[in-house]
């Protein structure tokens, strides 16, 4: 370390990609941070190493978490997340995290446990606990959790996603998840869990909208259910960040104020609290010195889920066939189910590499009874947090 590091915190990043990669640039950038290391499973030498020093790339663990006052963990693998996550919660260090694949395939297991475990503000889920923490400081209560997209494909090729993958500069797993829905579900059950609310169905409404004020259904939807409810809505052309309906009982006695009348529903239902943008890896900083500040955590899945994840076949599956991804795979998406309904339903991002042992038809949920589920940290970890 140099010497205008000494009074620095170090921040430890679990990651290589894109993700853990801006994070590492934000942290070296900044002047209360320094990076102490980027653990990873990838050989030192294969590394790109143009944006980042060659010396901050670690494959020992040990040396990772010992050399860490606050951990990052962004890898976006639920597994590897579990295993590293494990042995970090032993020393008591801090967590901080871009993984909600981890936290609802795992992370009950540590909001069990009292681990100081956080999402960060920067995805759609941080983002709206953010946002929920803002508008109920003004009177606001949320009546539905919204993640906006521009359009979905459930079947995506793999020529389509090849393309945009080499396009984005990401990995050919995450484009397919973004784009087949599985990412959103997944995004959407975290924050079911962790803010409480819950959903209005399996795997959400996802309506199509033409624009964002048409959301008066949102808020029949919640009020039908008497509780909030977590969604995504598909309106083209809209901003690329999240939403949140809600009432307000002191902004409704004005109902002639500008301010107020502009955020109004299409039926004047409820208010509309848009955040226009998500900047993933350039917010993290923010919540890294919340951490620094002992403010309490931004999100967790809690240490009673309602709602997980479930992975539906995409085509027929018949014994001695593969599921190589769960998350960002050809072979299943992920659907938003309640625990309750569906106790043999596996964890979409507990599947890698696994076998399939009994037939499986095209949209139909996998069990725990239909493949070889190796035993996992995470498995391990999610069976604990129910």
């Amino acid at each position: 370390m140099d010497g205008g590091s000494v009074n620095k915190i170090k921040i430890g990043v679990v990651g290589t990609g894109f993700i853990a990669t801006g994070i590492a640039e934000m942290i070296i950038a900044s002047e209360d941070f320094v990076l102490s290391w980027m653990f990873t499973r990838r050989a030192i030498d294969s590394l790109n190493k143009s944006n980042l020093p060659g010396h901050h790339w670690t494959n020992s663990l040990n040396q990772f978490i010992d050399d860490s006052d606050i951990v990052v963990e962004c890898s976006g693998d639920a597994l590897h997340a579990a295993e590293v996550l494990f042995e970090v919660a032993k020393t008591g260090k801090k967590i901080v995290t871009v993984n909600s694949e981890f936290h609802v395939t795992a992370g009950s297991y540590f909001a069990k446990r009292g681990v100081y475990l956080t999402e960060a503000d920067g995805d759609q889920p941080g983002c709206l606990a953010r946002l929920d923490q803002e508008i109920r400081g003004m009177g606001f209560e949320p009546l539905a959790y919204v993640n906006l997209k521009g359009f979905l494909n459930p079947d995506p090729t793999l020529e389509e996603m090849t393309y945009w993958s080499e396009r984005q500069k990401l990995a050919l797993s995450q484009v397919v998840s973004f784009t087949d829905g599985t990412k959103l579900q997944i995004e959407q059950t975290f924050v079911a869990n962790g803010l409480g609310a819950t959903i209005a169905q399996e795997g959400m409404i996802g309506a199509r909208i033409e624009k964002l004020e048409d959301l008066d259904y949102l808020v029949d939807a919640a009020r039908a259910k008497q509780k909030p409810i977590s969604e995504y809505l598909i309106c083209p052309g809209s901003p690329p960040g999240v939403l949140i309906v809600a009432d307000n009982k002191i902004a409704d006695r004005c109902p002639g104020y500008l301010p107020f009348s502009r955020l109004r529903t299409t039926e004047d239902k409820a208010y509309i609290l848009l955040r226009p943008y998500h900047l993933v890896h350039l917010e993290v900083l923010n919540t890294l010195r919340r951490v620094v500040r002992d403010e309490s955590i931004l999100l967790n899945n809690t240490a009673a889920p309602t709602f997980s994840v479930a992975a539906v076949a995409k085509k027929p599956l018949a014994p001695g066939d593969e599921i190589a991804h769960g998350a960002g795979g050809f072979d299943v998406r992920g659907l938003a189910i309640e625990i309750s309904n569906h106790k043999n339903a596996v964890p979409i991002c507990l599947l890698h590499n696994t076998p399939v042992i009994r037939n499986v038809d095209q949209g139909q949920i996998i069990s725990f009874d239909d493949v070889d589920l190796p035993q996992t940290r995470a498995l391990e970890c999610y069976l604990d947090g129910l």
